[in-house]
């Protein structure tokens, strides 16, 4: 069995701990390890809050998650600008992933942390897609444990 859902939510504060509400009450329902749960409810926090932040006037975000089998994917797209780019450095790596001291974009290194596997696909002048993965262990009593 698996679980899926998609939102579009408008670029707004109040949208994030929807996100992460709904996130948190899907895995508290299959049976993921709390602790589990949490990195992942951060990591999503964080992906939303730079959508909200960065995501252009003209439209909203859209959230994604997945629970298949003993993984959980989650994709959080938004219209904005893209990711900011050093051009010193030429490295294509963005600016908000240089580090934990950086003074901006804690968040990307954050959620880079906390999951197994995290992809950020930059579409300069149409937006940024974060797409972030990490294997689920469950309780005991899990619904949708992988069997």
């Amino acid at each position: 069995m698996s679980i899926w859902w998609s939102l579009h939510l408008r670029r707004e504060a109040a949208s994030v701990p929807l996100a992460r509400r709904l996130l948190l009450g899907t895995m508290e329902t299959a049976g993921v390890d709390p602790d589990i749960s949490f990195d992942l409810s951060v990591a999503l926090t964080e992906a939303c809050a730079n959508a909200v932040e960065h995501a252009g006037t003209a439209s909203g975000y859209s959230v994604t998650a997945r629970i298949e089998g003993d993984r959980c994917r989650i994709e959080v797209a938004d219209s904005g600008p893209g990711l900011p780019r050093d051009p010193f450095r030429g490295t294509g790596r963005p600016l908000a992933m240089r580090g934990p001291h950086a003074e901006h974009g804690r968040g990307l290194f954050l959620i880079e942390a906390l999951v197994d596997h995290v992809h950020f696909h930059d579409r300069p002048g149409h937006g940024t897609v974060v797409s972030f993965d990490k294997v689920l262990k469950w309780r005991e009593d899990a619904l949708l444990k992988a069997s």
